[in-house]
């Protein structure tokens, strides 16, 4: 049995077309879990089948929280199963031989049981390569994807990595000895970046193949609330510097940042505003965690 974890905030139509292009020949041994973020799209409902389950929150947990109901919800069907955390507004392409897609699903871990989290190739809809692996310097805080094909040779079937898309990523649960799970301090970007390095600090291997690939309408949803999207980028990216760089590096592109968005007031100010918005998010919880 597969899973494929998605999570739904007003998206339905999206899910939908994600629905739609599975292939065919992964019936009837696979199931779609759609942690239902916006409870009062009552839309999504007409999506449920006996391969499509729905779990609603009660509120919106934003993704990583989402993501870890839906793993809870497999775990318990099925420990050693193959769940593929996969966006809303992700597909899969047309034109490609499904059998072939499938064989390369379903036989990866099988040829390779060291591989705990794997990430794949994800393109635009134009057909560019929008990630192609995660790139990790902790000693200048730089986190950031990589996007070309230039870094897989030809004789690998998987190449390693420091982080992997949540828009795309297989986890292998028999590999682990409990759930995995997203970090709850995160709510939107970068959690899928801490879930690599906690993981990867713990034994596990992160790689990435461009065996398998998905096509990404990039922030298609995101976008409609691109305040949001600023503020909660930065307020994410300011919390995996503290919890995976060292101090001295964190201080320095806090500052750098704060510096930066004074300087932007006065020729973008929304955008300075939004950032320096996500900088105060980062110290007042940060303020409150020590409170507390």
């Amino acid at each position: 049995m597969i899973y494929w974890i998605t999570v739904n905030y007003y998206s339905s139509a999206l899910v939908g077309r994600l629905i739609d292009s599975i292939p065919e020949e992964f019936q009837p041994d696979y199931r779609v879990i759609i942690v239902n973020n916006s409870a009062d799209d009552h839309s999504i409902f007409a999506l449920k089948s006996d391969h499509v389950v729905i779990l609603t929150s009660p509120a919106n947990l934003g993704f990583g929280k989402a993501c870890n109901l839906g793993l809870d919800w497999v775990y318990r069907q099925n420990s050693q199963a193959m769940v593929w955390l996969i966006n809303p507004d992700a597909y899969f392409p047309e034109g490609r031989n499904n059998s072939d897609l499938i064989q390369d699903f379903v036989e990866f871990p099988i040829a390779h049981p060291e591989v705990s989290i794997l990430g794949t190739v994800i393109y635009t809809p134009e057909g560019r390569v929008e990630f192609s692996g995660g790139e990790f310097n902790p000693k200048t805080g730089y986190i950031a994807p990589k996007t070309n094909l230039e870094v897989f040779p030809v004789s690998k079937s998987y190449i390693p990595t420091s982080w992997v898309s949540g828009c795309s990523m297989v986890i292998v649960l028999k590999n682990f000895q409990a759930c995995p799970q997203f970090d709850p301090d995160y709510f939107l970007y970068y959690e899928d970046f801490d879930f690599c390095q906690r993981y990867q600090q713990q034994g596990h291997r992160i790689t990435i193949t461009n065996g398998i690939s998905v096509f990404h309408q990039t922030s298609s949803i995101t976008n409609t609330v691109p305040g949001v999207k600023i503020q909660q980028s930065m307020y994410s990216y300011l919390l995996s510097l503290e919890k995976h760089t060292r101090r001295e590096v964190l201080l320095y592109r806090l500052a750098r940042i704060i510096f930066v968005s004074l300087i932007c007031l006065g020729i973008h100010p929304r955008t300075a505003l939004v950032k320096l918005r996500g900088v105060w998010q980062y110290l007042s919880q940060k303020r409150n965690a020590k409170i507390d």
